[in-house]
């Protein structure tokens, strides 16, 4: 197991099918759960897939139709029934918050925790969450109501120490830790050690995106661009572009058009029609653009 992932709880879209689940992923960076959208069955999902909910303190849902945020009530009542006290943050464009309060104040309004909500401008592309070792930013969507989805970048871990290389020139204990951050390393004579002879670079900090729901928009390469892993909605196939023009969705090729724009290193596609019995036209036609494609599917785990 890596120590950053994706789990796929749910790839479906609006109109519920025995297939697939709506909107709901869980990103995974070592022991810290960080949840994107959360449609009906989530929790479920969650159990299924064993995730651990005491581990989950941060939810990103991406706008306010059903399919992304109707299972977030019951899920906030469940970590009340399991005694979570932690706040829970909830991100999300005012009109989640629109919908949430109401909601809590009939079904939840005796939660031993507390639940934190951060509007987050789903028009600008900015940093809304920073811990010691993540970054999440906002990439706004074009789709019929404020949508946004989100960048999860991990920070750059510092450097490994060669230890053999310290001892040889007596680096002191107290200098280990500038000398992971990038410093050079003075003798007692003078003699300046370089960094690069002392430590071996860490290695490189990884990228996942998330763009769902939204039409076909090039303005979010540069925001995506060279990412390890792109989650691209790709609710119709070609045959139904038209349909996918009216209700601002993408197909398939054409969320792989932007990951070949972005060069990004993986695509996954999901938030299917439930007009679809069989995803693998929508793989066959997303391939054909960028063949590093995956058709998402409930219950995956991929490595980022």
């Amino acid at each position: 197991m890596t120590d950053f992932d994706m789990h796929i709880l749910g790839c479906g879209s609006a109109l519920p099918t025995t297939r697939h689940l709506p909107s709901s992923q869980i990103v995974r960076l070592r022991e810290k759960l960080f949840m994107i959208d959360c449609g009906e069955g989530t929790q479920l999902q969650m159990r299924r897939m064993h995730i651990r909910f005491n581990r989950l303190n941060h939810i990103f849902i991406t706008h306010a139709h059903g399919d992304h945020c109707f299972g977030l009530p019951g899920l906030i009542s469940t970590l009340g029934m399991l005694g979570r006290i932690g706040d829970l943050v909830v991100y999300g464009p005012r009109d989640v918050n629109d919908y949430l309060t109401p909601v809590l104040a009939q079904f939840c309004h005796h939660l031993p925790y507390k639940v934190v909500f951060r509007e987050v401008d789903p028009f600008k592309h900015a940093l809304i969450m920073e811990d010691r070792s993540i970054q999440v930013y906002t990439i706004p969507l074009k789709h019929r109501i404020p949508c946004c989805g989100y960048l999860f970048r991990e920070k750059q871990k510092e450097a490994h120490i060669i230890r053999e290389m310290t001892d040889f020139y007596q680096v002191p204990v107290r200098m280990m830790k500038d000398i992971k951050q990038g410093a050079d390393f003075v003798t007692p004579d003078g003699t300046v050690v370089p960094n690069a002879r002392l430590t071996r670079p860490a290695v490189r900090p990884k990228s996942f995106a998330y763009c769902s729901d939204t039409a076909y928009s090039e303005e979010i390469i540069p925001m995506i661009e060279g990412v390890d892993l792109l989650y691209h909605e790709a609710t119709f196939g070609e045959e139904d572009l038209a349909r996918s023009r009216e209700t601002y969705h993408s197909t398939a090729r054409q969320a792989a058009e932007i990951a070949r724009q972005a060069q990004v290193k993986k695509l996954v596609i999901g938030h299917y029609s439930a007009r679809y019995d069989d995803m693998s036209q929508l793989l066959s036609e997303a391939r054909e653009i960028f063949p590093d494609t995956l058709a998402g599917n409930e219950g995956m785990v991929i490595p980022i």
